[in-house]
Order: C-alpha cells, then sequence, then structure tokens
C-alpha cells in the first residue's frame, strides 16, 4: 500500500518550524502576479493553439533546445531544435507544461530527410466514426512541411508519412523561397486548408509582394494536398503564416519584412492608405481562398514592439477564441531578458486579449503587454494538480530534457523526454494563482513526491506563515498527507509550494481534501474511501480523470476489507 505520513501540527509548531530553517528561495524570473510569459523557465516560441474540452492546449518551437545545447548562452540559431513544446490551461494564467513532442524520433521514418521542427500549426476535428484525431503541422527547417497524427492533444505523435507533406515540387509551391510555417484550419464544411511559405522576393517579384507565400486546399486525409497550391498576394510576406475562420471568411494572419515602403504607393491606390511598419503582423480576409483576387488586405494589428524586448527581429501570432473572447498567442525575448544569461534570440510566448468583431473580422491593434491576460476561472484545489501546473516559479526543472541523447518514450503519450516529474532542489518553488479553497476550506495537504526534504505551502505571499509543513522520505513516488487548519485556507488565494533541504526531489502532483461542511475536520483516510480509485501511468505518475483516456493505466483501490489491488486498465 502506498505509505502516507499523517502528521498534526500546530500553527504554533508551524510558527516554529517556519523560524527554525529558513531556505533562501530560488529566483523567479517571472514576475509574480504577471501572466506573461506562459512558462517562468521554458524558453519556446511561434505558438499555434485549439480548444479542446474546457482548455486551451498551446504547442511551439521548443527554443529551450538549442539553449541546453549551446550551453545556455550563445545565440539562437534554430539548427538543433528538433521537437516542439505542449502546454495547456483551463483558466489562460495557471499552464501545465505536457513535455516536449520529440519530432525528431517520430518522423525516423522519413529516412534523413528530417532537419528540424520549427512553428507548429495544430487543429483537431471528429473522425468519420466519430472519433477525436489531432493534426499537427511543422516547419522541417525551412525546406519543407511535415504533419503528425494522434489521437490526444498530447499524443503519442505519430508520423502518417514517410516524408514531408509539402515540399518545393508539390504542385504550385515553385518558386518559393522557404517552404515552411505552416498555417493550418478546418473551415466550416469539415475541409483543411493550408497557409505556408516565406523568405526574400523571388527574382520575379518585388519587395511589396514577395511571391513566397501560398494557401492550398488539404484533401480528407489532411495529410496531402488537394490540387495545387496558389500564391496568396500578401503585402510585404516575410513569414509567420496562420489560418482562421471567422463568421464563414477566412482570416489569414503573417509577418511582414525589414524592407523599405518606398513602393508602397502603387498598393495604397487600392485603399489602403497605411504601410505596415517592419516586422509586424498583417492580416487579410476572404470568401474564396484560392482565388487570388479575392484576398482583402485589413494593414496591421501588432506592431513590433521594440519597448517590449522584441526589437532584435520579428513575431508569429496565432489568434485563438475562447469562451467569449479572443487571444492572441505570440512571442517575444522577455523571459531571455529576465535572466540576463548573456543568450540572445531565445523567446517565449505571451498572450493577451485582442478585440475582435466576428461580424466584420475587424482584428483590433494590440499592445503585447507584461500583465496578460486575467483568469477566466478559479482553480480547484480538491482535484489533483500537476506539479508542471504553475502560473510562475524559481528554481525548478525537468526531467532530461534535451531530447539529443536521451529520449524514453513517456507514458503520458507525448513520445517525449523524461520530464513527467518536476525536479525540485532546495528553495525551488511553485506558484499557482486563484486557487478557490471555497467557503469550507481543505482540511488536509496532499503531495505525491519521491526523495526527502521539507515542503511547506504559503498562501497569499511567499513570506507568509506556512498552513503545512511536513517532511518526507521515500525512495519512490508516494503520497505524502498532513492535516490542516481549514479557517486557514478559505477563499480565493494564491498558493506557494516551496521545497527546501531536498535530495533527489521529484514533485508530481499535489491535491487537497476539502472539509465538510459542518465544519469538522474529516478523518483523511476518508479522502480514498473503498470506492475511488487512484489511477498512475506506466512511471508511477499520479493521473486526473481527464488524462487518463486513450492510455494504458495502473488503478489502485482498496476494498472494502482493506485489501489493496492493483492492475492495468485501459481507458
Amino acid at each position: 500500500m502506498i505509505k502516507k505520513f499523517i502528521l498534526t501540527v500546530s500553527v504554533a509548531a508551524l510558527s516554529c518550524v517556519c523560524s527554525q530553517a529558513q531556505t533562501a528561495m530560488a529566483k523567479n524570473y517571472k514576475e509574480v502576479g504577471n501572466s506573461n510569459p506562459l512558462s517562468s523557465c521554458v524558453f519556446c516560441a511561434d505558438p499555434t493553439a485549439f480548444e479542446y474540452e474546457g482548455r486551451v492546449y498551446v504547442y511551439g518551437t521548443n527554443d529551450h533546445q538549442q539553449f541546453i545545447h549551446n550551453g545556455k548562452s550563445g545565440s539562437n540559431g534554430y539548427g538543433n531544435i528538433r521537437s516542439l513544446v505542449v502546454f495547456s490551461s483551463a483558466d489562460m494564467v495557471n499552464w501545465q507544461f505536457h513535455g516536449t513532442i520529440d519530432v525528431g524520433k517520430v518522423c525516423s521514418s522519413w529516412g534523413g530527410r528530417f532537419a528540424a521542427s520549427w512553428a507548429p500549426s495544430a487543429t483537431w476535428r471528429k473522425s468519420a466514426i466519430g472519433k477525436d484525431e489531432f493534426f499537427l503541422y511543422f516547419a522541417n527547417s525551412g525546406g519543407s512541411i511535415g504533419v503528425l497524427h494522434a489521437t490526444s492533444p498530447v499524443g503519442p505523435w505519430r508520423s502518417p508519412l514517410t516524408k514531408p507533406m509539402i515540399e518545393q515540387d508539390t504542385p504550385g509551391v515553385r518558386p518559393c523561397s522557404w517552404v515552411f510555417d505552416p498555417g493550418v484550419v478546418i473551415d466550416d464544411n469539415g475541409t483543411g486548408w493550408i497557409a505556408f511559405g516565406g523568405g526574400d522576393p523571388q527574382p520575379t517579384g518585388s519587395k511589396l509582394m514577395p511571391g513566397n507565400s501560398r494557401i492550398a486546399k488539404l484533401k480528407p486525409s489532411m495529410t496531402s494536398i488537394d490540387g495545387s497550391a496558389v500564391n496568396l498576394p500578401a503585402p510585404y510576406l516575410f513569414e509567420a503564416s496562420e489560418l482562421n475562420m471567422m463568421n464563414g471568411r477566412f482570416v489569414y494572419t503573417y509577418n511582414t519584412s525589414w524592407s523599405d515602403r518606398n513602393d508602397w504607393g502603387q498598393y495604397a491606390k487600392r485603399g489602403n492608405n497605411a504601410a505596415p511598419s517592419s516586422c509586424s503582423m498583417c492580416y487579410m480576409v476572404t470568401d474564396n481562398p484560392l482565388d487570388p483576387d479575392s484576398w482583402e488586405y485589413r494593414g496591421e494589428y501588432v506592431p513590433n514592439e521594440g519597448n517590449f524586448g522584441m526589437g532584435w527581429g520579428n513575431n508569429h501570432t496565432h489568434l485563438q477564441k475562447f469562451g467569449d473572447n479572443y487571444y492572441l498567442f505570440y512571442h517575444s525575448t522577455l523571459l531571455e531578458s529576465s535572466m540576463q544569461t548573456g543568450g540572445s534570440g531565445y523567446r517565449s510566448i505571451g498572450v493577451d486579449k485582442l478585440t475582435v468583431n466576428e461580424s466584420t473580422q475587424k482584428l483590433n491593434k494590440l499592445t503585447m503587454t507584461k500583465a496578460g491576460v486575467s483568469a477566466v476561472c478559479n482553480l480547484n484545489p480538491f482535484e489533483l494538480q500537476q506539479a508542471e501546473t504553475m502560473a510562475t516559479s524559481g528554481g525548478v526543472s525537468y526531467e532530461d530534457f534535451t531530447n539529443i541523447n536521451t529520449t524514453s518514450y513517456s507514458t503520458l503519450g507525448n513520445d517525449a523526454c523524461r520530464n513527467l516529474q518536476v525536479r525540485m532542489a532546495s528553495g525551488a518553488w511553485t506558484m499557482v494563482r486563484n486557487v478557490d479553497f471555497g467557503e469550507h476550506g481543505a482540511s488536509a495537504f496532499t503531495v505525491r513526491a519521491k526523495g526527502s526534504g521539507t515542503v511547506r505551502v504559503r498562501l497569499g505571499s511567499k513570506t507568509a506563515t506556512p498552513v503545512a509543513t511536513l517532511e518526507f522520505s521515500s525512495t519512490g513516488l508516494e503520497d505524502h498527507t498532513i492535516e490542516v487548519d481549514p479557517e486557514k485556507t478559505k477563499g480565493v488565494k494564491s498558493m506557494y509550494i516551496i521545497f527546501s533541504n531536498t535530495k533527489d526531489v521529484r514533485f508530481d502532483s499535489w491535491q487537497f481534501t476539502e472539509a465538510k461542511s459542518t465544519g469538522i475536520d474529516s478523518p483523511v483516510a476518508d479522502a480514498q474511501p473503498a470506492d475511488a480509485p487512484r489511477y498512475y501511468d506506466l512511471s508511477g505518475r499520479r493521473l486526473s480523470p481527464s488524462e487518463m483516456k486513450g492510455k494504458v493505466v495502473i488503478e489502485e483501490f482498496e476494498d472494502q476489507q482493506g485489501a489493496r489491488h492493483v492492475r492495468k486498465r485501459m481507458f
């Protein structure tokens, strides 16, 4: 049976423990209270996103892989990025890191044609037989576009082809300087579309119309072009294609080049009086994507924010509706600027709310902010929460992040590196925002971890008196539980989980037990009655119900006589 440590600690004792063991807390590079960047410790860029079952899933280029490869310094040359990152959130402020997709490994059947994985675009649909299926398109360096397929937003991902999906010789592509940066959407009729391309102007093109943007219809399989790609007349296009559907119309977004705008006058005659600034995000709309003359240029909606740590280069955005609001995901060098590593070009994903008029497809101009967005809902502490869910943190790192020398099959489904628990050094901490303990508060706190150390839970601030303090020691992932005072855990609060005196600690998950409405604490044992099994992946990682779909899991429970039962099940 999983060993539990049930400790009753008085407030006075907690204060004593706190005063006797003051471990310096690790520095955080994302400010407490700010929502940007999404991750406080992972460099990532070129975001794409979709909503699925009440969560927003965000995928991006794994700049952190290049950062590690370069010894956490130097310039980001992108050449060693062979994986993509995955995050998700239900509230837009606390983001769960799902690990990395080892695209190089997934595409090993390409016979040496795989080069890199940049700038993904993702979508999902119901298949003809009613199954959910997910498609992830990526730039294979600058020369081709690949596609991955899965039946879950976190994988396992597979390459349905033994080569890239789009290359220079694909009908309608040539001449195109860079065959990369895919942007995918499924229209209201269930048909898939893909836009892509970029680079310096073609010999037959110009600064105004480089001739490098393409759009094509996809076959029902979503893994090949239906017919021929056509040129999309995007003024000053450089890269970063994405597609959206809005009120039955196609909305195409892209990033402009650094070139001068001396030839804008000939285009302004069409009614577009303002030339876009260099390296800004612009958009176009149409009813008929394969008719180049039907596209209407709408102008710039995101200027290049040189004062936001982004004056060094360009951007890549994705527009996503979640609930009643539109959000714009983008990247900046905000995290890099805060870390001051001496490196350059390591990007991080951020998000701000964008005002959109769906009926007219008007995108209002957006200014990127450090504050970012507000929570759309509160976090439930009485549901299992993964350690990888955080608003900000200090001192945390993940299991083997490089995807270069050591990879393993992740039972979470990413074919990823072993980053399923968070490595917590002494002084490391995580923080989650808008934790709703309700009117009755909590009676117990459970942390699942291995190694040895002390964990403290503080509410409201880093320096608040802990509401829970426990020492733990275990050679494997185990649940460690302590009773807490419900009176100290009522209402909506920010929460800090702080580790000290650690030795080889891996932090997997946490959960509170809700106090009874009578105000009388229930025994901690009641938190896991005989008819409430616990579920783990094959590595011992605790799973919530939403993470078990399509997975082989370990189910563990006690029957009415207290006997322990363990079995494998497929959900």
